[in-house]
């Protein structure tokens, strides 16, 4: 918002350039108490006039505790999945509700994403009131008010592009009747789930089921049936065999109702999978979708990478098994200060659940920088065993490891369950200039 990170030069054609003047209006809005850890004194700037001052994170009146991003690190890993994509041929819709950041949104359009994904209706109001022209909901939308503003939205907007999933003849029943009684002008495009499973989450789970809901979808005006997704993250005790052997089902079942003329009259046929655990199988099955009717979208919904972490995703990426395609960067820093240490081996910090993800890891204290000269080390023997609502238990293997007033910064793990505990995060460049801030509305 306030260097040249989201400048836009492209055609005013371009359907991402409204998400991108969108982000950049972010900028007007004014400072005050509704946001974690900035300086008191920047009470009534706005957060670009805020951002202009570059001030440093740690002398610049930021409090503690405090959520940075590496600005480093979220360009990184935007420019990496942009090269994936394209290595592989497959259009990205990275999933929003990881971050819920239209300026991250923004980022990610302007670095070849095709649209966004959403979870919720919620989700998608954000995404529309920040210009996103195309999203793909990965749920069976049933919310009769949700559908109204759909219609409405879809009615208004031509050039709006949308697609959820249906898994039940009961879903597209619903949708019919509410997008009926909406007065409806143009169809709603659907993909119908496959289920990646017994016990898995949602999505029909035989192709038999599939083939009963697509009927349910032909018979009526309102909605349009135009791809098959699902999301292999959910197959049981997934491992690279049964991962890409349900993909073989998802690829197969779209090449069957391709024959059967299911999707007769459309301009292209989505495919979709993605998370943020086996996109290298997603990219390995999708290369070997056959030439069908139509163009095929093939479509890509992980979101996670955008900020990585420094735990459950950085065990789990595909890189790990395709290291030369690249690595992710965790740009996750929260840093707390020593408030207490009341013993040699014990020391309280000021951030806890209301701060950090806890939900799937502990944080890692990673660096300690000295209270008394801003001096950074490793935070050698230094562990977080625990977390309460505002502090940060630490355990310490010497005196010396820590003082009250030393700041401590933790890698956590879950970029979900981080984002969504801060409003207002700082983006900070290496030497701690804070260049911008990334809004988010949970």
């Amino acid at each position: 918002m306030a260097d040249d990170r989201l400048t836009d030069d492209r055609p005013a054609t371009d359907p991402h350039t409204p998400a991108t003047a969108a982000a950049r209006a972010l900028a007007d809005e004014r400072v005050d108490h509704r946001f974690k850890a900035l300086p008191p004194d920047a009470e009534g700037r706005t957060v670009g006039e805020l951002a202009a001052e570059r001030r440093n994170l740690f002398d610049g009146g930021f409090t503690t505790p405090v959520l940075a991003l590496s600005a480093e690190s979220v360009e990184h890993n935007l420019a990496l999945m942009e090269t994936y994509a394209q290595r592989h041929g497959l259009a990205f819709a990275p999933h929003g509700k990881t971050c819920m950041a239209p300026q991250l949104f923004a980022r990610q359009l302007e670095h070849g994403a095709w649209g966004i994904t959403a979870a919720v209706p919620h989700q998608a109001r954000v995404y529309r009131a920040h210009g996103i022209a195309r999203i793909f909901l990965a749920n069976e939308l049933v919310d009769p008010a949700a559908l109204r503003w759909l219609a409405a939205e879809l009615d208004a907007d031509p050039e709006f592009r949308f697609a959820c999933y249906v898994d039940s003849p009961r879903g597209v029943e619903l949708m019919d009747a509410a997008l009926r009684a909406a007065g409806a002008r143009r169809p709603v495009d659907v993909v119908i789930e496959l289920g990646a499973g017994e016990g898995a989450r949602t999505g029909a789970r035989t192709e038999a089921d599939c083939r009963e809901v697509a009927a349910a979808v032909a018979a009526t005006t309102t909605l349009r049936l135009v791809g098959v997704a699902g999301y292999e993250g959910e197959v049981p005790e997934a491992d690279h065999t049964k991962v890409t052997a349900w993909l073989r089902r998802l690829v197969a079942l779209t090449a069957t109702f391709d024959a059967e003329g299911r999707f007769a009259g459309v301009d292209e046929i989505v495919v979709s999978a993605g998370g943020s655990a086996w996109f290298d199988a997603v990219a390995e099955v999708f290369a070997e979708i056959p030439d069908l009717s139509a163009p095929v979208l093939k479509l890509l919904r992980s979101g996670a990478y955008v900020s990585h972490d420094d735990g459950h995703y950085r065990h789990l990426t595909p890189f790990n098994r395709v290291p030369e395609e690249g690595a992710l960067h965790p740009a996750f820093r929260l840093w707390a200060q020593v408030v207490s240490r009341p013993t040699p081996h014990q020391a309280f910090a000021n951030a806890g659940k209301r701060d950090a993800a806890y939900d799937l890891d502990l944080p890692q204290a990673q660096v300690v920088r000295s209270a008394r000269d801003g001096a950074e080390r490793p935070a050698t023997g230094v562990t977080v065993t625990g977390l309460s609502d505002q502090h940060a238990w630490l355990a310490t293997e010497s005196a010396d490891a820590l003082e009250v007033g030393d700041w401590v910064g933790m890698g956590l793990s879950h970029p979900c369950t981080s984002f969504d505990k801060w409003q207002l995060i700082p983006l900070v460049e290496a030497d701690g200039t804070v260049v911008d801030f990334i809004r988010t509305f949970f």
